[in-house]
């Protein structure tokens, strides 16, 4: 009977081998490309046929959204017309496993007429492709995970790391941060928690404030009532502690008796963790992540209370 997971766990093996062994591949023509691409007034045009086509896409995807200006061109596309897009400034990378991909072959003399500089990506450094352009990345892998030697997988899968390579070698040579990287991505959930502040996001209205002599029973319609997990003791516009939730809870149980004879100055912690409103998200899910809360009060620049911020209100 065939063993499923057995199977997988064997293409999960052949691939990692190859992978590993993409490193021993590295030639200085890696990194003279990559200083070429860092100083490239235009752009880094990435193009290949079928499987290494929409691994390339995927390149040029990852590159542009990490600080490199790249766009994916299909070569079939390129030779009836669109070489149009490609400028004398723009570096191109030529992805082809065998490096004898006609449809691929077939832009060499345009580029090399036009003076573009390129890149070829095979997996074998003595093809034509590799031989007709100024650099050769080698992506060569000894055995294809397809247990009929025919679909591309492992060589692939060898692509995609290579183009991870480039991407994140020009990441860390630009100087490329997470503010960069949401730049590029403000509809996401990480655009949102690196460039939205928490004054945007938190609760503003109808905090749930009380007094330090506020009884435990009140203290629970308060924090009920406020819908916050949380109430906030203050005297003269002056935040003298927080009460949560949780320390209800723990309350109730070591102080099972006295419990409702207690006051809101008994329960509260009087060091409470506040963030400034014009934080990032971000930087308030790493606190309440450290410090294993799921609130946070919002204070001003003068630590003047303002709000209060959830956790699900990060997009957590």
């Amino acid at each position: 009977m065939t063993n499923i997971l057995e199977i997988a766990k064997s293409i999960f093996e052949i691939e990692s081998k190859e992978i590993k062994n993409l490193s021993n591949l590295l030639t200085d023509d890696f990194e003279n490309a990559v200083k070429l691409v860092l100083k490239c007034k235009g752009k880094f045009i990435i193009s290949g046929m079928g499987k290494s086509g929409i691994i390339g896409k995927k390149i040029a995807a990852t590159l542009a959204s990490t600080g490199t200006p790249s766009f994916f061109l299909h070569p079939g596309e390129a030779y009836h017309g669109d070489l149009g897009m490609i400028e004398k400034e723009d570096i191109l990378l030529l992805i082809s496993n065998s490096g004898e991909t006609d449809e691929v072959l077939k832009l060499i003399p345009f580029l090399k007429s036009q003076g573009n500089i390129t890149i070829a990506m095979s997996g074998n450094p003595l093809s034509t492709l590799a031989t007709n352009t100024n650099y050769h990345l080698n992506i060569s892998v000894d055995d294809e995970a397809c247990p009929l030697k025919l679909a591309p997988m492992s060589s692939t899968t060898a692509t995609l790391v290579m183009g991870d390579a480039l991407a994140v070698v020009l990441m860390k040579l630009r100087g490329f941060q997470d503010k960069d990287f949401a730049k590029f991505h403000p509809g996401g959930s990480l655009g949102k928690r690196l460039l939205t502040t928490v004054a945007t996001v938190m609760i503003k209205n109808n905090l749930p404030i009380c007094s330090k002599y506020l009884s435990t029973k009140d203290v629970i319609h308060k924090m009920t009532n406020g819908k916050c997990g949380l109430v906030i003791i203050m005297e003269n516009n002056k935040i003298l502690g927080i009460i949560t939730d949780g320390d209800i809870r723990r309350y109730m149980e070591t102080h099972e008796e006295s419990f409702f004879t207690l006051k809101a100055e008994h329960l509260m912690n009087t060091n409470p963790k506040t963030i400034s409103s014009k934080e990032k998200l971000m930087q308030a899910s790493e606190f309440m992540s450290i410090n294993k809360i799921n609130a946070l009060i919002v204070v001003d620049e003068l630590d003047k209370l303002v709000g209060v911020v959830q956790a699900h209100n990060l997009g957590l």
